[in-house]
Protein backbone atom coordinates (compact mmCIF):
# COMPACT_ATOMS: atom_id res chain seq x y z
CA UNK A 1 0.00 0.00 0.00
CA UNK A 2 2.74 2.38 1.00
CA UNK A 3 4.25 1.87 -2.55
CA UNK A 4 0.94 2.66 -4.53
CA UNK A 5 1.00 6.19 -2.31
CA UNK A 6 4.46 7.01 -3.39
CA UNK A 7 4.12 5.75 -6.77
CA UNK A 8 0.61 8.16 -6.86
CA UNK A 9 2.28 10.76 -5.30
CA UNK A 10 5.33 10.60 -7.34
CA UNK A 11 3.31 10.63 -10.85
CA UNK A 12 1.48 13.68 -9.00
CA UNK A 13 4.60 15.38 -8.30
CA UNK A 14 6.05 15.08 -12.04
CA UNK A 15 2.96 15.76 -13.54
CA UNK A 16 2.51 19.38 -11.62
CA UNK A 17 6.35 19.86 -12.05
CA UNK A 18 6.13 19.54 -15.70
CA UNK A 19 2.99 21.85 -16.28
CA UNK A 20 4.52 24.15 -14.36
CA UNK A 21 7.71 24.51 -16.44
CA UNK A 22 5.70 24.43 -19.37
CA UNK A 23 4.04 27.66 -17.42
CA UNK A 24 7.15 29.36 -17.12
CA UNK A 25 8.59 28.57 -20.41
CA UNK A 26 5.79 29.79 -22.10
CA UNK A 27 6.25 32.75 -19.67
CA UNK A 28 9.54 33.13 -20.84
CA UNK A 29 9.16 33.07 -24.60
CA UNK A 30 6.61 35.73 -24.27
CA UNK A 31 9.05 37.81 -22.70
CA UNK A 32 11.68 36.63 -25.22
CA UNK A 33 9.69 37.36 -27.93
CA UNK A 34 8.42 40.69 -26.55
CA UNK A 35 12.37 41.88 -26.31
CA UNK A 36 13.09 40.53 -29.76
CA UNK A 37 10.26 43.10 -31.42
CA UNK A 38 11.45 45.92 -29.04
CA UNK A 39 15.09 45.32 -30.85
CA UNK A 40 13.59 44.64 -34.51
CA UNK A 41 11.71 48.17 -33.66
CA UNK A 42 14.93 49.44 -32.03
CA UNK A 43 17.27 48.90 -34.90
CA UNK A 44 14.70 49.85 -37.84
CA UNK A 45 14.24 53.32 -36.09
CA UNK A 46 17.51 53.71 -35.11
CA UNK A 47 17.89 54.16 -39.23
CA UNK A 48 15.65 57.07 -39.26
CA UNK A 49 16.99 59.74 -41.66
CA UNK A 50 19.03 57.12 -43.57
CA UNK A 51 18.56 57.87 -47.47
CA UNK A 52 17.12 55.66 -49.79
CA UNK A 53 18.64 53.39 -51.99
CA UNK A 54 17.61 50.99 -54.45
CA UNK A 55 18.81 47.46 -52.88
CA UNK A 56 20.70 48.99 -50.35
CA UNK A 57 21.06 46.96 -46.77
CA UNK A 58 23.29 49.29 -45.11
CA UNK A 59 23.79 52.81 -43.60
CA UNK A 60 24.78 54.11 -46.31
CA UNK A 61 21.14 53.85 -47.78
CA UNK A 62 18.29 51.44 -47.51
CA UNK A 63 14.87 50.42 -49.95
CA UNK A 64 12.34 49.35 -48.08
CA UNK A 65 12.67 45.72 -47.88
CA UNK A 66 16.45 46.06 -47.56
CA UNK A 67 15.68 47.89 -44.23
CA UNK A 68 13.22 45.01 -43.05
CA UNK A 69 16.02 41.87 -44.04
CA UNK A 70 18.78 43.93 -42.37
CA UNK A 71 16.50 44.59 -39.25
CA UNK A 72 15.08 41.18 -39.08
CA UNK A 73 18.96 39.67 -39.30
CA UNK A 74 20.00 41.26 -36.58
CA UNK A 75 17.85 39.25 -34.53
CA UNK A 76 18.97 36.55 -36.36
CA UNK A 77 15.52 35.76 -38.20
CA UNK A 78 16.09 35.23 -41.91
CA UNK A 79 13.37 36.46 -44.03
CA UNK A 80 13.92 36.76 -48.56
CA UNK A 81 15.13 40.10 -49.47
CA UNK A 82 12.52 41.22 -51.84
CA UNK A 83 9.37 42.80 -50.41
CA UNK A 84 6.86 40.87 -52.07
CA UNK A 85 8.55 37.35 -50.74
CA UNK A 86 8.84 38.74 -47.31
CA UNK A 87 5.10 39.10 -47.52
CA UNK A 88 5.09 35.11 -48.19
CA UNK A 89 6.60 34.42 -44.64
CA UNK A 90 4.59 34.71 -41.09
CA UNK A 91 1.32 34.39 -40.51
CA UNK A 92 -1.31 37.10 -42.54
CA UNK A 93 -3.63 38.90 -39.49
CA UNK A 94 -6.04 40.71 -39.75
CA UNK A 95 -5.67 44.60 -39.22
CA UNK A 96 -7.66 44.98 -36.00
CA UNK A 97 -5.23 41.81 -34.39
CA UNK A 98 -2.17 44.20 -35.72
CA UNK A 99 0.89 44.62 -33.02
CA UNK A 100 4.17 46.33 -32.94
CA UNK A 101 6.48 44.46 -34.92
CA UNK A 102 4.66 43.39 -37.32
CA UNK A 103 5.32 43.52 -40.85
CA UNK A 104 2.88 45.85 -43.46
CA UNK A 105 2.73 45.25 -47.34
CA UNK A 106 1.53 47.83 -49.96
CA UNK A 107 1.12 47.80 -53.55
CA UNK A 108 2.32 51.25 -54.23
CA UNK A 109 1.61 53.19 -57.79
CA UNK A 110 -0.83 50.48 -59.04
CA UNK A 111 2.01 47.83 -59.00
CA UNK A 112 0.22 44.53 -59.48
CA UNK A 113 2.24 43.17 -56.97
CA UNK A 114 3.32 43.66 -53.36
CA UNK A 115 5.80 46.23 -53.45
CA UNK A 116 6.87 48.00 -50.09
CA UNK A 117 7.36 46.78 -47.10
CA UNK A 118 7.80 48.52 -43.14
CA UNK A 119 7.72 47.43 -39.64
CA UNK A 120 4.75 48.69 -37.38
CA UNK A 121 6.28 50.60 -35.07
CA UNK A 122 3.20 51.30 -33.17
CA UNK A 123 -1.04 50.87 -33.06
CA UNK A 124 -3.48 52.92 -31.84
CA UNK A 125 -7.52 52.21 -32.34
CA UNK A 126 -7.42 53.88 -35.66
CA UNK A 127 -3.87 54.29 -36.84
CA UNK A 128 -1.00 52.15 -37.48
CA UNK A 129 2.36 54.04 -37.68
CA UNK A 130 5.37 51.63 -39.33
CA UNK A 131 8.84 52.23 -40.27
CA UNK A 132 10.26 52.04 -43.65
CA UNK A 133 11.99 53.52 -46.30
CA UNK A 134 10.76 55.82 -48.84
CA UNK A 135 12.20 56.79 -52.25
CA UNK A 136 11.56 60.19 -51.91
CA UNK A 137 12.28 61.04 -48.08
CA UNK A 138 14.74 57.78 -47.06
CA UNK A 139 13.86 56.03 -43.84
CA UNK A 140 11.10 57.62 -42.07
CA UNK A 141 7.65 57.09 -40.10
CA UNK A 142 4.25 56.76 -41.75
CA UNK A 143 0.90 56.22 -40.49
CA UNK A 144 -1.99 54.46 -42.58
CA UNK A 145 -3.88 57.58 -41.90
CA UNK A 146 -1.56 59.07 -44.92
CA UNK A 147 -4.54 58.57 -48.18
CA UNK A 148 -0.87 57.09 -49.87
CA UNK A 149 -0.84 54.14 -47.89
CA UNK A 150 -4.69 53.70 -47.11
CA UNK A 151 -5.04 53.77 -50.71
CA UNK A 152 -2.34 50.99 -51.40
CA UNK A 153 -2.11 48.64 -48.02
CA UNK A 154 -2.47 45.20 -48.60
CA UNK A 155 -1.99 42.67 -45.53
CA UNK A 156 -0.20 42.37 -42.08
CA UNK A 157 1.94 39.29 -41.35
CA UNK A 158 3.43 38.81 -37.98
CA UNK A 159 6.66 36.63 -37.90
CA UNK A 160 7.56 37.00 -34.24
CA UNK A 161 4.68 35.51 -32.34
Amino acid sequence: MKKIILFLFLVLFFASCKSTSTAVSKKESKRENRNTVNNLVEKATANIGVKYKAGGTTKNGYDCSGLVFTTFESENIKLPRPSYEQAKVGKVIKVSDAQKGDLIFFKTNKSKQINHVGLITEVNSNEIKFVHSSTSKGVIISSTKEPYYQNSFVQINRIVE
